[in-house]
């Protein structure tokens, strides 16, 4: 998807992209980090709950994924949300390229942006 060959640059490079109505942004280095978050967590010998959690889940029938939740027990979405406060979700931009960020959006979303009516 990269627009533009130049990322802002950062532990997390980020590409901005004009699309209708807005910019689209490009993070693939935070997916890389995501997934190795989970595989961390997934493999860890010093804390294993997280496999054998995946392992209860997997081996479920639907039979029992249905009953489950008929009384009111979300292992998958509980699973979920556990693993999405474990991993990485912050992308960190330092120095000139918060400038640079900053204009790349208003230039790539600006012009897709109408004007309000009686804004203050």
């Amino acid at each position: 998807m990269p627009a533009d060959p130049k990322p802002i640059p950062g532990p997390i490079p980020i590409y901005v992209k004009a699309i209708p109505g807005g910019v689209a942004l490009d993070m693939a280095a935070l997916t890389t980090y995501v997934v190795q978050d989970l595989l961390e967590l997934l493999l860890s010998t010093d804390t294993p709950a997280w496999r054998e959690r995946l392992d209860e889940l997997a081996e479920q029938t639907p039979t029992e994924k249905r009953e489950q939740e008929a009384a009111g027990v979300l292992a998958y979405e509980q699973l979920v949300q556990d693993m999405t406060e474990a991993v990485s979700s912050r992308v960190p931009v330092y120095g000139p390229a918060v400038s640079r960020l900053a204009a790349e959006l208003l230039a790539a979303g600006g012009r897709h942006i109408p004007h309000q009516r009686g804004a203050a």
